[in-house]
């Protein structure tokens, strides 16, 4: 017999003819020597027991396995099977209720084993083969014995499930390995454990299949009451929280009867929150198997809009104060731009000395919220807004919405004005919850207090306005005091792009080439063309000129330039071998122009240049638009076998499904993701997470800002396909570039050999 892993019970066989004549097999012996791992589970699943095989195959002593969750023997995505089966062949065995308990056995044990991947004690993967069936144990008085008469007569008593014998067999040999479906289990997985839905899994037979954790957040519903897998006692839980049970039940029951059908409905909870309920079909092979449920919490905007309805019916019922709405804004309740441009006429006449300041703000970024997740959520932005604003100030201050997402406070008397601003700001830090999305938003500030100059009320506002833009451009979400050296800044940016209208006239716009690596064939694959103004004998630093070119239109005309002088003195260089490519940064607002697939594909042709060495190079925010232009002139260039690479991937609102049908062919990692690597001794998940997604989805990806041959290496072991930065060649004009290539050349053929040689 084979001792259990703890010292105490012992497995015994169920009697047969052959011990009744003395001839009883050796079990222990058998299953010590049987070639497949045996594990012995626990109704928790812990591990009870296991054979020789199991040790060779995990590389574990068995007494280290001893009471250990089995789930550490399996990689990540498979770790949920064992438990669903045992639930599956309990639920089997208990309707065979009336045969013995032998007879459960044999039939729980004849289904049909399942594809899993192990992990061993060293922490490699191999395929492996599962078959599982209940471990039955006698319920009478002779239950603990071991071998011998009383074993025999236990197994006449009334039996009881214990656990699960699960038998695993190394398939690692075999030559169809599916290593796409595991990186897609892990990936569905990983994305439905992310969702802020509630995710419900229910087979045709009306049993949970699967949960998501939103889903036992959402319903609070405890861990152990999940563990019992007793569905009825789920069911009564949920329904035990609702206004009308009845309702939920006959939506359930009208879905079953029509199994293809799909709903969109919305549940009232006892406590008052509501949740929206979607329900789809489950299908495998156009078979319908079962249906997933989805619960989206919608309370706040359920109340907010509750209010809102309130706040109109009130006013409907109250013609006293109609003429009061024509002096507030109909979104958010607060006063708007006539109400406050009377109040401040009205404090500015006020008595000599009084203090007057004019708090002026906008939303950073509230554009994103509109087009990621509709402007109904930034309706509810706008409101949340505007009562954190009044919650800032005393009842007499005036707050006004001047429209959009610009707000104005006017403070009469404050004695300290800046400490309301720095409350304003600290305000809008924390997080907002709209449509069960959080969202952190954040403001630019402006303030302008009444001097000892004579201003009037516009020039107060401009002023405002002036130490708004000030903030922004120190990096938003703060607040800066008007000065009159922001001015002169507001004078300097006006006068950047006067001089950037005459650089461009001029042609005094250079371009500069930066080599993108291939890690795989340790050379030069791809060079990318950047725009750069040298003013007055300086450099003027891209970031600040590309942003007052965009705002200018000058984009068009320096786009245009680069990518034709690109073309004309890369030309040679491109002929010696058709897999290299030259890069170009496209704006958003070169997309906007109806011809601009037409523009690159016309100068190409003219410089002799194949359309399929040319990548454009766009951010997320391109595709931020609701129209399909953008799209389109990017599919046409793609028709056309242009590349197009989505730059400082990371840094804006990217999401899996939105990037799955996005015309893509490259993601770029933005260098902030590569600085955190600092010795190649750190442990990034979010890098191969990204890397293993970009391939998953067909996509090559660059890392960006390489500076360090750590940061290569690393970037290498996770199979990036290129890399660009300093470490390999900063950007250089056309007369350095090949000094560029040769020192790129170099630096890729001392990191492939310290890889070869092993070396750090």
């Amino acid at each position: 017999m084979v001792s259990d892993v703890h010292g105490g019970n012992r497995v015994t066989a169920p009697s047969n003819p052959a011990r009744a004549s003395g001839k009883a097999p050796q079990y222990g012996d058998l299953v010590e020597s049987c070639p497949d791992a045996l594990l012995v589970l626990a109704e928790d699943g812990t591990i009870r027991m296991v054979n020789a095989a199991a040790e060779r195959m995990f590389g574990y002593p068995r007494g280290e396995l001893a009471g250990l969750d089995h789930r550490m023997l399996l990689a990540e995505g498979f770790r949920n099977g064992f438990q669903r089966m045992f639930f599956t062949l309990r639920r089997e065995a208990d309707s065979t209720a009336a045969a013995d308990a032998e007879t459960a056995v044999a039939s729980a044990a004849a289904h049909v084993p399942m594809e899993v991947y192990g992990l061993r004690r060293d922490g490699t993967e191999f395929q492996a083969e599962v078959a599982c069936s209940l471990v039955v144990t006698d319920a009478g008085p002779h239950s603990g014995a071991a071998g011998g008469t009383d074993a025999d007569a236990g197994a006449d008593a009334d039996a009881r499930t214990a656990g699960m014998i699960v038998a695993i067999r190394d398939t690692s040999h075999r030559a169809e390995t599916d290593d796409g479906l595991r990186e897609a289990m892990s990936l569905l997985s990983a994305t439905l454990e992310s969702t802020a839905d509630g995710i419900l899994v229910v087979s045709s037979e009306g049993e949970i299949a699967g949960v998501n954790s939103q889903f036992v957040t959402m319903w609070g519903i405890p861990r152990e009451l999940l563990a019992t897998r007793d569905d009825g006692a789920v069911m009564d839980f949920v329904l035990d929280q609702l206004k009308d049970p009845a309702q939920f039940i006959e939506k359930v029951v009208a879905l079953y009867a029509d199994p293809a059908a799909e709903s969109h409905d919305v549940l009232e909870f006892r406590d008052g929150r509501t949740f929206e309920r979607y329900s789809r079909p489950q299908k495998v092979a156009d078979h319908v198997v079962g249906r997933v449920w989805s619960f989206r919490d919608v309370t706040a905007a359920k109340v907010a809009q509750d209010r809102i309805a309130r706040a109109m019916a009130d006013l409907a019922e109250q013609s006293a104060q109609l003429k009061a709405l024509a002096f507030r804004d109909g979104l958010t309740g607060l006063s708007n731009r006539q109400q406050f441009n009377d109040s401040l006429a009205s404090a500015l006449a006020g008595p000599c000395g009084t203090a007057v300041d004019v708090l002026l703000l906008d939303l950073d970024d509230f554009k994103e919220v509109n087009d990621i997740l509709g402007h109904h959520a930034g309706d509810q932005m706008l409101i949340e807004v505007g009562r954190r604003l009044r919650t800032c100030v005393r009842p007499n201050d005036v707050v006004a919405r001047l429209g959009g997402d610009e707000f104005v406070v006017l403070l009469v008397g404050s004695l300290d004005p800046e400490a309301v601003a720095a409350r304003i700001v600290d305000s809008l830090r924390v997080p907002v919850w709209i449509d069960g999305t959080m969202l952190r938003p954040s403001l630019s500030l402006g303030l302008a207090s009444i001097s000892e100059d004579a201003v009037d009320a516009s020039e107060l506002l401009r002023r405002a306005d002036v130490a708004m833009y000030a903030a922004k451009a120190a990096g938003k979400n703060r607040y800066m005091r008007f000065r009159p050296e922001m001015m002169k800044a507001l004078v300097d940016r006006n006068d950047l792009e006067a001089g950037l209208r005459l650089a461009v006239d001029n042609g005094q716009i250079a371009v500069h080439y930066q080599p993108i690596v291939s890690a795989d064939r340790g050379t030069v694959v791809k060079v990318e063309a950047l725009a750069r103004w040298v003013r007055d004998g300086a450099l003027v630093s891209p970031k600040d000129f590309i942003p007052a070119a965009e705002r200018s239109g000058l984009i068009v005309e320096i786009g245009t330039e680069v990518l034709l002088r690109g073309c004309t003195e890369l030309k040679p260089w491109l002929d010696e071998d058709a897999s290299r490519s030259l890069a170009v940064n496209v704006s958003g607002v070169q997309l906007q122009h109806g011809d601009f697939a037409e523009l690159v594909l016309a100068v190409a042709e003219s410089c002799g240049v194949d359309a399929r060495q040319l990548v454009v190079e766009v951010t997320e925010s391109v595709f931020f638009d609701d129209d399909c232009h953008v799209i389109r002139q990017l599919m046409n260039l793609r028709t056309a076998g242009v590349r197009v690479a989505l730059d400082d991937f990371g840094t804006g609102f990217s999401s899996l499904g939105r990037l799955q049908g996005l015309p893509v062919d490259t993601l770029k990692i933005d260098q902030s993701f590569v600085s955190m690597i600092r010795t190649g001794a750190e442990q990034l998940p979010i890098l191969n997470a990204m890397i293993g997604m970009a391939h998953g989805l067909g996509l090559t990806v660059t890392a960006e800002g390489v500076e360090t041959s750590a940061q290569a290496e690393y970037l290498m072991e996770l199979r990036c396909d290129s890399l660009q930065g300093f470490l390999f060649s900063g950007p250089q004009p056309e007369s350095g570039l090949q000094q560029g290539l040769e020192q790129a050349a170099r630096a890729i053929a001392a990191l492939r050999g310290d890889r070869v040689t092993g070396h750090r």
